[in-house]
């Protein structure tokens, strides 16, 4: 399958980072099993996809109260922050993400991330990745010009603003309901959502395109 016309009508393109640009989904429900420990059983995909894309401490929340956790939000953000940090550094690309980053690079399009991921974790995630140099400007969800988390559309309104690029001239990339939801509350002019085989994809139906790996978008 493959997508003509993809990037017609784009200067920009905003990419979320976990599950988009770096295989890090696994590495996030990896730690939150750890942390869990005798409540991993309860912790499933339909939930982890509740907490995809939001604020850590808003995800901290949802999942503390949804499994009734004796440990506050942000006590369990502090267990799992080392966990996630030792996993980080081994983090790998997304099969095929390098390539579409250097394919859009080439075009000459600007090329931004937008994720709710704390800046902290940042350097452990990219150092080792070499085409995160590709990009010219990095949002994260704890820096100060962003007031709302997704579903808010605040992140990409500070991606596109850093670019110089008007929103309606951006494709984004997403992989999570939340992320879907703010891109299109940004007025982006195109949203391709990437998921997991198990997602629901009614969730991120308000996508231009929902794709389960970059093989799909043919680009040559």
């Amino acid at each position: 399958m493959s997508f003509p016309g993809l990037f017609d009508g784009i200067d920009a393109v905003l990419f979320d980072m976990d599950g988009v640009l770096l295989d890090t989904e696994r590495l996030y429900t990896e730690a939150t099993r750890r942390v869990l420990g005798d409540a991993a059983d309860r912790y499933d995909y339909a939930l982890k996809e509740r907490l995809m894309g939001r604020a850590p401490l808003e995800a901290a929340r949802i999942l503390v109260e949804t499994l009734g956790l004796d440990m506050t939000p942000s006590e369990y953000n502090e267990r799992k922050r080392p966990v996630l940090l030792e996993l980080f550094r081994a983090s790998h690309a997304m099969p095929g993400a390098p390539e579409l980053v250097e394919h859009i690079f080439t075009r000459g399009l600007g090329l931004a991330v937008a994720t709710s991921s704390d800046r902290g974790y940042l350097a452990a995630k990219t150092s080792h990745h070499a085409f995160m140099s590709r990009f010219s400007a990095v949002v994260c969800g704890s820096d100060p010009e962003v007031l709302r988390h997704k579903p808010a559309p605040d992140i990409f309104l500070e991606a596109a603003r850093r670019l110089g690029v008007p929103p309606s001239r951006c494709l984004v990339f997403e992989d999570s309901p939340a992320g879907v939801t703010a891109a299109r509350a940004a007025g982006v002019h195109r949203v391709v959502a990437i998921v997991d085989p198990r997602a629901d994809r009614s969730l991120v139906a308000a996508a231009d395109r929902v794709i389960e790996s970059y093989d799909e978008l043919a680009l040559g």
